[in-house]
């Protein structure tokens, strides 16, 4: 007995589409796929490169507009997209991924800059759909004016996420640290004298570590003659040094 054609429709029903090509192998920004130590998305990265704003803080003539991860999302298998308006563009080597909430789903941390205000902290979240920009700090207030994270994690041990970055790392050097609580970001400490990026340079200097004993954050001294290890106990910001400045003190600082 033949099957009707509308029949043969219905008892047959096609696979969902997989993504052809991996999309992070596509972005013209490959230095900045990120993967994540645990968790998903696994991958978020950057593509899209626009010419609208022209600091070139990180030594690039273009920056990118668009943000993705590896989520199942608004461009389907394929990922989630994040694509900034004309009056934004990502100033960031790369977008940095952690839980920042504890409910199992990375955030990714991104410096995204306004042409006219200058730079901020920006945290997405994927929503199932979306990329979702779900708190940020304030603008620097001028255009030209960027800022250079040191990292994400648990500082204090109390629970609670901070984000740091050094604001105005070739002008201000200073050293601030924000909270993350119930999805909003509160400033809860500032030092000034260090940094951790030169003009024009593609990478920022240091970052967070754990060597056993709490996270630090390895820095330069404003004037980078000095390798610096910052902790944070909730209240104050110290500083402990590690001795002259050089490539090598930041590798051997960051593997303990």
């Amino acid at each position: 007995m033949r099957l009707s054609l509308a029949a043969a429709l219905a008892v047959w029903s096609a696979p969902a589409a997989a993504c052809i090509v991996d999309q992070a192998t596509l972005t013209a920004h490959p230095e900045s796929v990120t993967v994540a130590e645990a968790g998903a998305p696994a991958r978020a990265w950057f593509d899209d490169p626009v010419t609208r704003y022209d600091h070139f803080v990180l030594g690039r003539q273009t920056e990118p507009s668009s943000l993705w991860v590896d989520l199942p999302g608004n461009h389907g298998l394929c990922g989630t997209q994040a694509a900034l308006d004309e009056s934004h563009v990502f100033e960031d080597v790369a977008p940095r991924l952690g839980d920042l909430d504890g409910d199992g789903t990375n955030e990714v941390i991104v410096v995204r800059s306004h042409v006219d205000r200058g730079a901020q902290i920006a945290v997405y979240g994927h929503d199932g759909t979306d990329l979702r920009l779900l708190a940020t700090t304030p603008y620097i207030g001028q255009a030209h004016r960027w800022l250079a994270p040191v990292g994400a994690t648990d500082l204090d041990g109390d629970g609670a996420v901070e984000i740091a970055y050094v604001d105005r790392p070739h002008l201000a050097r200073v050293l601030r640290v924000w909270r993350w609580t119930d999805g909003a970001l509160t400033e809860v400490a500032a030092v000034s004298g260090v940094t951790n990026h030169r003009i024009g340079e593609p990478a920022i200097t240091g970052g967070v570590r754990d060597c056993g004993a709490g996270p630090e954050m390895i820095v330069a001294s404003a004037d980078w003659s000095r390798l610096l290890a910052l902790t944070f106990d909730g209240a104050a910001v110290a500083a402990r040094d590690l001795g002259p400045f050089s490539a090598a003190a930041v590798t051997t600082a960051m593997t303990c």
